[in-house]
């Protein structure tokens, strides 16, 4: 379908070099295309789908989204209202999606909504929902706090009416086949925090050698360069966790706990790594002038897209078997 056949390792070399920019809305946006909107598709659609809608988005000639999130369901997937009834060789969608990455410019969305009335765990499926049919609506453009140069949008659906045939594998199942896609995509969001982490501990390591202050660099303090180290190495921690996790599933295994751990760690680490830098700035670093300020706002979304740092807790808890089964 227009791609090279390689695995899941090569996404996240892609993911780490694409840390080279400077800031987090492009590679994020790169992410819903590679590790987001398109894994359950190249899984488990058919021939037809993949050719209708996988290969013109490796090719770049489609934007994807992912409709998982609603104003009332984030983080809590088994909770999203958003219907798709099944009428005849049709599907009727009502409902909405919020803080949809790319939602204004995409070609298509790969859509999760209730199909039945069962457990909400086996009631939903994945539909590859084209995004110029009558009835969707693109409400608006979200002004937010970091990610600026990111298209998020909140989007309704009024009677859509998309053919049956753009379910992506069995009815249903997109529960499940939602849980699988973001394993990559937490994988991927790990990856590409790391080259901006180590991009801003260089800078400020070169900032405050040169920034003096009573008669001596900043980094001369103790305090500063003990903390740039600990930083640094923090950093090279989480490389390895991620490396670990990519290899082990890349040979198959369920990486949801690693997966967890790295999220969880990699949106904590982006929060103190920033934090801390940015204050050894100065009121330099409270301006928009320069990339720590930037980072400080766009890898806040860490701890916050694709699934809370509590949501991952949750998670590395029930691997744990640390609480008892309901």
């Amino acid at each position: 379908y227009g791609g090279m056949g390689l695995d899941f390792s090569y996404n996240i070399a892609v993911a780490e070099e694409l840390g080279n920019i400077r800031c987090g809305g492009i590679p994020m946006a790169i992410g819903v295309q590679a590790g987001m909107a398109t894994p359950a598709l190249t899984r488990f659609g058919s021939d037809e789908l993949k050719k209708q809608f996988l290969a013109p988005t490796i090719a770049g000639d489609f934007v994807a989204c992912l409709g998982i999130s609603e104003p009332g369901a984030g983080s809590d997937v088994a909770n999203i209202k958003t219907t798709a009834v099944r009428k005849g060789d049709e599907y009727v969608i009502n409902g909405g999606k919020m803080w949809i990455t790319s939602g204004s410019q995409a070609d298509w969305m790969c859509l999760l909504a209730n199909t039945g009335e069962g457990p909400p765990h086996r009631n939903k499926s994945l539909i590859c929902l084209p995004m110029n049919l009558p009835g969707i609506h693109v409400a608006k453009k979200i002004d937010k706090l970091g990610m600026r140069s990111s298209d998020t949008a909140q989007i309704f659906f009024e009677d859509v009416k998309v053919p049956s045939k753009n379910l992506i594998g069995e009815e249903g199942k997109g529960f499940t086949y939602q849980m699988l896609q973001f394993q990559e995509e937490r994988l991927w969001g790990v990856a590409t925090v790391l080259t901006p982490l180590e991009t801003i501990i260089q800078e400020t390591i070169d900032y405050t050698h040169q920034r003096k202050v009573f008669n001596q660099s900043v980094l001369h303090n103790q305090t500063v360069h003990f903390r740039l180290a600990e930083l640094a190495t923090e950093v090279e921690l989480l490389r390895s966790l991620l490396h670990r996790a990519v290899a082990l599933y890349v040979e198959g295994n369920d990486v949801t706990k690693f997966a967890s751990m790295a999220k969880l760690k990699a949106g904590r680490l982006a929060r103190e790594v920033t934090d801390s830098c940015l204050q050894f700035w100065g009121g330099m670093g409270f301006t928009s002038e320069v990339l720590v300020s930037r980072f400080y706002r766009d890898l806040r979304l860490m701890s916050i897209g694709g699934g809370t740092d509590e949501t991952m807790l949750s998670i590395i808890c029930k691997y744990m078997e640390i609480l008892p089964s309901k």
